[in-house]
This record gives structure tokens, C-alpha cells and sequence, in this order.
């Protein structure tokens, strides 16, 4: 007799009728759980005459039997002197441990959700959690942690590289692996892409090809060289080029101008002057900028309208005054949409806050009786109190409201200027 022929005995565990012991002591076993007992049945006459042979009982089992694990362990034992773990292997295949898979599969999704949550263009950009928390209710794609890691990881590059200055296409075969359709109209990540970028705007997910369109627009992709413009006032750079040109000219007749995205991206000789303001402030509406130029006429230090949310020549400016050395500070309305702004900005820019604390908010909301509702509000990652502020009081404060105080840091950052260039 060879060696893997079985023993004699042993033919007694291969008999067609102990099957059903076999698969369901081996499900059981593959459970990962403690197994004491098992559940067999119905048996036919066969298949118990067969069970009492084995475990040397004087009478048949009932037909729905509950055998003990360990006068199993025995019987194999006595007869093949194996246990029944490697019976169960040999006869019917390799034991699972379906517990052990499942506390694997609910780590690796637990790791995915903290994952996401920590990212850090979630952490920078608060509005982002609404988002996060209806992926981890829609549940993996595909049953999987990776394939959905993978999916996740493309959004939040595309969230990364926005604002662009470039149709979609070419945008997503620039961030996207060369994969000039990955965006498309429909495909799962053009929706979860389109989704985040709602929950940034606070509106409604787009359900229609225009409105889908359009939030790409606002978004900043595809935004063409002559419509995209930025708003600014008091920026006296050096050089000869035409965006220098435009700008001085505008500064020294205390006008604001309007930069177009074709003159920021093609802006020939451009540096700061030497004897010019270091600090370069930015706000988010328009009537602050004209206020600014109206009081201070060719004196206006360097000030930047993004006219609500910045856009791609917004970002663009902020981009390249940051490069030329310029410290940015960034205002906006003290509302739930400012702080989106104001969130937006300053992960695309080097910008920091300017007068946007919970101490600035609370002194603000301290001189305005009544305002409107603040509207859905989402932490600042700069100062976390100011969105608790803000929900305590319950009220928004524009920028209009605080005009007076931007308008003294601008005059003493002339003062400071003037100080600089006689000293």
C-alpha cells in the first residue's frame, strides 16, 4: 500500500453518506468562531445508520442530530489518527476563517473612511465633510476598499489642481494619467468630482447636462483667456511688460482694472517694485475695492477683488504676486459662504487671513444689531471658534459692515509704505 492511500479504517470517513457531516462540520469550523456542537439534517436512514457507525453510538441519531465536536475529534482520531481540522481539509478543501475576513474587510473600510476624512484637501476645505460622509454611505465600489481608494484618490487630485485655465478634456489628461475622457459627461468619477464641488458651493448636485456645465465653470475649468478677469487696484509692479503696463497705469490714475486670464498668463516683464508694499490684501466684493480707490486715489496700496468666489485669473495673480515675494492677507463676508470662500483661497494660495478671527467676528457682530442668518456654516480651518462664534450669534456680518477697519489697516499700510521709502 502506498503511502497516500488511505488506511482501511479510514475508508469508514469516506463514505458517501458521512457528507453531510463533513461539509457542515467544515462550514463550521470556517466560521472563525469557538465550535462545540453541530446541527446535521434531515438524514435519510443511510446517512445516520452511517453517523452511528462512526461515532459507535448502539442506535440510530435522531434525523436533525446534534453531534458533539469533541466525540468527533475522538472517533476521527481513533480511527485515522488525525484530527477532524485536517480531515475536514483533506475531504472537502482548505478551512476558512469568514470572522477573521470580516474584521479584516471592516478595518480596511474603517482605514479607507479615516483616510479620506484626514486628507488633507478635506482637513483644508471643511465644506468637503457633507461629501465624505455620503461617499461612506454609498458604501465601496465594487465591494472593494482599493478599487474605491483608487476612485477617491482621482477626485481629490482633480479638487487639488482646480481652479484650470483649460477645457476638460485637456484638463483631465493633464491630472488624470493621459486619460482625456476620464472626466466625461456620466463616468463615476465626473460625478463624485461633481458632487464635491457642490457640497463646496453649497448648491444643489446637478442633475442636467447645462447645470452640470455650469458648476465646471464655477469651478474654473474651461474658463476661456478673456472672460476669466480679476479686479485689482494700487499694484505698481516693475518692468515693461503689458500686464505692468495695465496695472500701473490703473494705480497711478487711482483706478481699479480689470485683468484679464490671457494677460496673467502672458505677463512679459513682471516684478514687484522695489519700494513697493510687501503686503498684497485681497477681499471678496467689489464695493470694498471701489471704497478702497475712491479714498485713497493713486495712494491705494496694492488690493485684490475676487468678486466672490476667486476664479482662474484670480488665483492666477494671487499665484504670481505670491512668487514675486508678496505677503498676501485675504478678507471676506462673515458668512457660511464666506468661510467656504475664504477656505477655498487659502488652500489655492499662499494668502492668510485678514481680520477673519473669531475675536474680529465677535467685534464685528458687537456693532450690528440685526443681520441676516449666517446660512450653512462649516468649520475655518484657521481659527475653529469662529464658527462656533458665528452660530452663537446667529448672524452675518458683510464686509460693508467692517469697511471702516479694512479701510485704516489699508491706510497704515501706506503709512507704513511712506515711512519705508523715506527711510
Amino acid at each position: 500500500m502506498s503511502h497516500s492511500e488511505p488506511a482501511p479504517r479510514e475508508h469508514t470517513l469516506r463514505r458517501p453518506e458521512l457528507r453531510p457531516l463533513w461539509h457542515t462540520v467544515h462550514s463550521r469550523l470556517s466560521s472563525g468562531r469557538p465550535v462545540t456542537r453541530v446541527r446535521l439534517g434531515p438524514l435519510d436512514d443511510a446517512q445516520r445508520e452511517a453517523l452511528a457507525d462512526l461515532l459507535g453510538l448502539d442506535r440510530l441519531p435522531d434525523p436533525r442530530p446534534s453531534v458533539s465536536l469533541a466525540r468527533l475529534e475522538e472517533a476521527v482520531t481513533e480511527l485515522s489518527g488525525r484530527t477532524v481540522r485536517e480531515t475536514v481539509t483533506e475531504l472537502v478543501g482548505p478551512l476558512e476563517d469568514r470572522a477573521g475576513e470580516r474584521r479584516r474587510k471592516e478595518d480596511e473600510r474603517a482605514e479607507l473612511w479615516a483616510w479620506l476624512e484626514g486628507h488633507a484637501t478635506v482637513r483644508v476645505q471643511p465644506a468637503l465633510a457633507g461629501w465624505t460622509a455620503s461617499c461612506r454611505a454609498t458604501g465601496l465600489v465594487g465591494g472593494s476598499p482599493e478599487l474605491t481608494r483608487t476612485l477617491l484618490s482621482d477626485v481629490l487630485t482633480v479638487l487639488a489642481e482646480l481652479p484650470a485655465h483649460e477645457p476638460l478634456p485637456v484638463f483631465a489628461a493633464r491630472v488624470l494619467r493621459g486619460d482625456s475622457h476620464a472626466l466625461d459627461d456620466g463616468t463615476r468619477l465626473s460625478t463624485l468630482v461633481l458632487r464635491a464641488l457642490a457640497a463646496l458651493h453649497d448648491t444643489a448636485a446637478p442633475e442636467s447636462a447645462a447645470d452640470r456645465r455650469a458648476l465646471w465653470t464655477r469651478a474654473g475649468v474651461a474658463d476661456d483667456d478673456l472672460s476669466a478677469t480679476v479686479l485689482v487696484g494700487g499694484l505698481r509692479p516693475a518692468g515693461e511688460g503689458p500686464l505692468t503696463r495695465v496695472a500701473r497705469v490703473g494705480a497711478e490714475a487711482g483706478q481699479a482694472v480689470s485683468l484679464t486670464l490671457a494677460q496673467l498668463r502672458a505677463p512679459g516683464e513682471f516684478t514687484l517694485a522695489p519700494d513697493s508694499a510687501p503686503v498684497v490684501h485681497a477681499v471678496e466684493n467689489p464695493s470694498i475695492l471701489a471704497l478702497a480707490v475712491r479714498r485713497f486715489g493713486s495712494d491705494c496700496p496694492p488690493l485684490v477683488c475676487t468678486s466672490g468666489w476667486p476664479n482662474t485669473a484670480a488665483i492666477h495673480l494671487l499665484r504670481l504676486l505670491a512668487d514675486q515675494g508678496a505677503i498676501l492677507r485675504y478678507h471676506g463676508d462673515f458668512d457660511g459662504e464666506g468661510i467656504r470662500i475664504a477656505a477655498y483661497l487659502l488652500d489655492k494660495t499662499p494668502a492668510r487671513p485678514w481680520r477673519m478671527t473669531a475675536a474680529d467676528y465677535r467685534a464685528a457682530a458687537a456693532r450690528t444689531s440685526h443681520g441676516p442668518e449666517p446660512g450653512r456654516l462649516t468649520e475655518a480651518p484657521w481659527d475653529p471658534e469662529l464658527t462656533r462664534a458665528m452660530t452663537e450669534h446667529g448672524i452675518a456680518v458683510v464686509e460693508e459692515l467692517v469697511a471702516d477697519v479694512l479701510m485704516a489697516d489699508l491706510a497704515e499700510a501706506i503709512r507704513c509704505g511712506s515711512r519705508s521709502g523715506q527711510s
